[in-house]
């Protein structure tokens, strides 16, 4: 085989490989056509005006995200008790603030 035919016969292979290429590019774009649908109009027409919702602005507490002072506790425990605790009182964690937590033992 000579150089001239080498190059013809690889100007051929990258000549198929693009024509597969923009092939698929095409498939892809009529597929993506079919199963996107653009609506102009809403599907079920607005009969009656939506009633506003109350916006609630939630404000964490001064110093929420300052310093907590753990005493013979864990991070991991630590965390479990102000989770606890702000499920108990059904309000967002980031609304209560701790100061310190520490561990009680009772004498028996």
């Amino acid at each position: 085989m000579q150089i001239s035919d080498s190059l013809l016969l690889s100007l051929v292979g990258v000549s198929v490989v693009f024509i597969a290429l923009v092939a698929l590019i095409a498939v892809i774009k009529v597929i993506t056509a079919l199963f996107t649908r653009k609506e102009s109009a809403p599907a079920v027409p607005v009969t009656a005006p939506v009633p506003a919702v109350p916006v609630i602005e939630m404000v964490p507490a001064v110093g929420s995200s300052g310093e907590l002072d753990l005493y013979e506790v864990d991070d991991y425990t630590a965390a479990l008790i102000m989770a606890i605790v702000a499920d108990n009182l059904k309000v967002p964690l980031n609304t209560l603030r701790f100061k310190s937590i520490r561990l009680i033992e009772e004498d028996n």
